[in-house]
């Protein structure tokens, strides 16, 4: 079975890659019946000199692979007709701006397996960036209060090259007795509560957070039930609320009355309650103004995201009051840092880790039969049709929602 790593070819470009040198070899070793065809690629964090040091085969043409893997989204002109794809494709939650691309894939007859949705049978996600994504979101957001308060100057993300280099950088600053809010409880969420715990900011639990003043910089970490809560005022579990979202309200006011960071760490569902709306933003006692959307939900449910920011340009502002970008250095608008490829400010680590749950949980489906039904439950669509597991998109894709 023939297997390729493709070029990134979305723009602005990503570095990161689906399977390392290292891990490459692991599984030519484990699969004699499988091969590797790496495209060449000049931006790849692992260069093609990397693979070739590792006798793998460099190639321009991977037409004939069985099987093409790559990171972000495949531009339009670039799928290759009748082919099986791994890739971030962005379209379970109907993003309207990859429409065309999954009518596409549709189209071109292209067998699509999504990175998002390749889970367990308990449907717990098995490869994922999420973890990276909150380690480099939480160091920008703290790079972001520094910015905005002229208390602190960071380097880029970028610039350093690996997490520890993130958090010796983090050590050298003082943070002012600011209170930061982190929402979700997954790999993400976690991610960023490594950062602040590795600069030593405090953590402190949700009644402490809401009711007390510190005369050092704190943290809480929240769970869907701290900043949502039901509209008849039942208390039941975080299941009902995964069950029925739309019988909550958010309940975020209360932390954004003495929040000065919020780091946006959550998992959204489509029918869950926005976690603060303009008309929230626009509050007199609305104190957040520093707001690191590591989900980057567009227009959805953390309000002064307007739209994605880059890893070149990271921060815009949000006027509260007229609801419009604006001069994120100005005292009363929300300064945003909404990058939506983080890992890729540490692409070797962030590709080193996805390649090791790749290996472990992916690759092995396509030789014992997929016994576990990860490919299964991945593959989103089959002989120009959604599967059945996806059937959910087919409005979307007609145009009808």
């Amino acid at each position: 079975m023939k297997f390729a790593i493709i070029k990134e070819r979305k723009n602005p470009p990503d570095k990161r890659v689906v399977l390392t040198p290292k891990a490459c070899n692991e599984l030519l070793e484990k699969f004699p019946e499988m091969e590797i065809t790496v495209e060449s690629s000049d931006i790849r964090t692992f260069s093609d000199q990397e693979y070739l040091n590792l006798n793998l085969e460099i190639g321009n043409d991977i037409s004939e692979a069985d099987v093409l893997m790559g990171v972000k989204e495949v531009p339009i002109t670039a799928l290759i007709p009748n082919n099986k794809y791994f890739f971030f494709s962005h379209t379970i939650k109907k993003q309207p701006y990859n429409r065309d691309l999954l009518r596409a894939v549709l189209n071109k007859n292209i067998e699509l397996y999504d990175h998002e949705v390749i889970t367990n049978q308990k449907e717990i996600r098995l490869v994922a960036f999420g973890r990276y994504a909150g380690i480099v979101g939480a160091y920008n957001g703290i790079r972001t209060f520094g910015i905005k308060n002229n208390s602190f100057d960071l380097p880029k993300a970028q610039e350093l090259s690996d997490q520890q280099e993130l958090i010796e950088e983090l050590k050298k600053i003082t943070l002012p007795h600011i209170k930061i809010v982190l929402t979700g409880k997954g790999r993400v969420s976690n991610g960023a509560k490594e950062m602040l715990d590795g600069m030593g900011v405090k953590e402190v639990n949700v009644e402490d957070y809401l009711n007390k003043t510190f005369q050092e910089p704190v943290y809480c970490q929240i769970d869907v039930l701290d900043y949502n809560k039901r509209s008849d005022g039942k208390v039941i579990d975080m299941y009902d609320f995964f069950d029925h979202p739309e019988f909550y309200e958010s309940d975020f006011l209360r932390f954004a009355k003495v929040s000065d960071i919020y780091v946006a760490g959550h998992f959204f569902a489509s029918r869950a309650p926005y976690i603060f709306t303009r008309a929230d933003a626009k509050s007199k006692d609305f104190r957040i103004r520093v707001v690191a959307d590591i989900s980057c939900d567009i227009d959805g449910p953390v309000a002064s995201t307007l739209r994605a920011s880059t890893i070149a340009d990271p921060i815009y502002g949000y006027d509260r009051e007229h609801e419009i970008e604006a001069d994120f250095m100005k005292p009363e608008h929300i300064a945003v840092m909404a990058v939506d490829n983080l890992p890729n400010e540490l692409p070797r680590d962030a590709s080193q880790g996805f390649s090791a749950s790749f290996v472990t949980h992916v690759i092995p489906a396509f030789f014992n039969g997929d016994k576990d039904g990860i490919l299964e439950r991945a593959r989103m669509t089959q002989n120009g049709k959604l599967t059945p597991r996806y059937h959910y998109l087919q409005d979307f894709v007609d145009g009808k929602e």
